[in-house]
């Protein structure tokens, strides 16, 4: 069985496992329970909101339906198995959504259990921590078995592309990449922070709010717009990787540094979403899934771009790589 069937499989029996124990423990103890039930509480555990059993019953469901609809379809689409990273994610994440659903639902039964009214249902600082450790707990150890065997090596012999350079050329590849879609939800940030200044100015906010909430706000919306585009450039300086729409801020990588360098395809779902990722032993800058610029480092470690026509940008590289050693 494929992994990809195999994931299919357990995340159709995860997805009724979840959903049958979410309704059962629901039902098992609605007659003690009080209507409607403590759903919020502060920052001293105590209650200070409620809702009704079935609208509570449905928005668990509906947020399990959530995770789960995303994931089976990344499943069906199959491309996140190709890589033992982006197995583990899956695996990981299927486990840590449905074990986190369960148990924040189960904890707020618990602490409404046998109380004469929500007011006086009480949320133990035990349940939050099993909430919170249990399910991270869970998801990682299923990232851990679900990862499967490691990524299959460059064959033996396998030289990484190459251009041949005459005596004295000088050459350099440029490319860029944008993602036109990341640039309306890096707007969504200034716009908070924008609206936040405003009610601040009309004294509908606190000053201690508005001076985190802009901020955060304005370091969110330059960190979208950095990541919508970006821009490579390969010459016998090394490596520049320039971001956002003015390819500023620059990264340069020395040619020293560099081992080798070849195009292959990801995908967001292999190295941990859009951005930029890092991971032990890989970091990646992903606009778009698709080709990408692989550098393998002397250290052992890896950069991955995605950037159109990587694989004569890998050639060049190369052989300027080849060009410094000899």
């Amino acid at each position: 069985m494929t992994s990809r069937n195999r994931a299919l499989l357990a995340g159709a029996a995860w997805g009724v496992l979840v959903t049958a124990a979410v309704v059962a423990v629901s039902f098992a103890f609605r007659d003690r329970l009080p209507s409607p039930l403590a759903t919020h509480w502060g920052s001293g555990f105590e209650p200070d909101g409620n809702s009704g059993f079935t609208a509570i019953l449905l928005s668990v469901l509906g947020m399990w339906a959530l995770f789960w609809v995303v994931l089976m379809g990344i499943a069906a689409d199959g491309r996140a198995f190709a890589r033992r990273l982006s197995r583990a994610y899956w695996w990981g994440a299927l486990i840590w959504s449905g074990s986190f659903v369960a148990l924040m639902h189960a904890s707020t039964i618990l602490a409404n259990l046998d109380a004469p009214a929500w007011t006086d249902a009480h949320l133990s600082g035990w349940s939050v921590a099993a909430v919170v450790a249990v399910p991270f707990a869970l998801g990682a150890l299923a990232g851990f078995l679900g990862r499967g065997e490691p990524d299959q090596p460059t064959p033996a012999g396998e030289a990484p592309p190459q251009l041949r350079l005459r005596a004295g050329q000088r050459s350099a590849w440029v490319s860029r990449v944008t993602n036109a879609w990341l640039y309306p939800l890096s707007v969504v940030p200034l716009a908070v922070a924008v609206v936040a200044a405003v009610l601040w100015l009309t004294g509908v906010l606190p000053p201690g709010v508005t001076a985190t909430v802009v901020p955060l706000m304005f370091v969110a919306a330059a960190a979208g717009i950095a990541t919508c585009a970006v821009t490579v450039r390969v010459s016998d300086d090394g490596v520049a990787i320039g971001f956002g729409p003015f390819g500023w801020p620059v990264r340069r990588i020395r040619l020293s540094k560099i081992e080798s360098a070849w195009a292959e395809e990801r995908f967001p779902s292999q190295v941990g979403g859009w951005g930029f990722r890092g991971v032990p032993g890989m970091a990646a800058i992903m606009i778009r899934g698709g080709e990408c610029l692989v550098l393998r480092y002397h250290s052992g470690g890896q950069l991955v771009i995605s950037i159109d026509d990587a694989t004569r940008g890998a050639s060049l590289l190369n052989a300027l790589i080849q060009e410094r050693v000899s």
